[in-house]
């Protein structure tokens, strides 16, 4: 049963992935607002020992100049143990690191969650064999669909 619901998930997220265009960008829609959205990600990183290094409000930088922007906030966060092994591959990859996941809402008030392929990534910096960037996907995949699953 487990091996269905996880065929279950891959499936949900590989067809709901591609609704994109941006290359190399992974995006996945949301049910929950935007803050909650981030919220719940932020949460489950800091819960598997991540780091958090920022957390920007891009839609609060734009009220500062008399702007406005529709709700978007950015999340920095990683570790060694996942980053080192990636830049061990090819180190201007860490040009990319740390890994980053941006929540905003479209014109249609839809929320979505989006972040850098590591495996994209591996291509851009010549190391599509990086075991690494295979583990981060796996990880980052991981951590999208439980932040986004009620």
């Amino acid at each position: 049963m487990k091996k269905v619901i996880f065929v279950f998930i891959i499936v949900s997220f590989l067809t709901i992935s591609n609704v994109w265009s941006a290359e190399g960008l992974i995006v996945l829609k949301s049910t929950f607002s935007p803050a909650e959205t981030m919220n719940r990600f932020e949460a489950l990183v800091k819960q598997k020992g991540l780091n958090v290094f920022a957390r920007i409000n891009h839609a609060a930088g734009a009220t500062k100049i008399g702007e406005e922007l529709r709700p978007t906030e950015l999340l920095i966060f990683g570790n060694p143990q996942g980053g080192t092994p990636f830049m061990q591959c090819e180190q201007t990859v860490g040009i990319d690191l740390p890994l980053k996941v941006l929540v905003w809402e479209d014109t249609d008030s839809q929320v979505w969650l989006g972040y850098n392929d590591p495996v994209y990534l591996a291509h851009r910096h010549g190391i599509p064999q990086c075991p690494a960037a295979m583990k981060l996907a796996n990880a980052l995949q991981k951590l999208t669909v439980a932040a986004l699953t009620e």
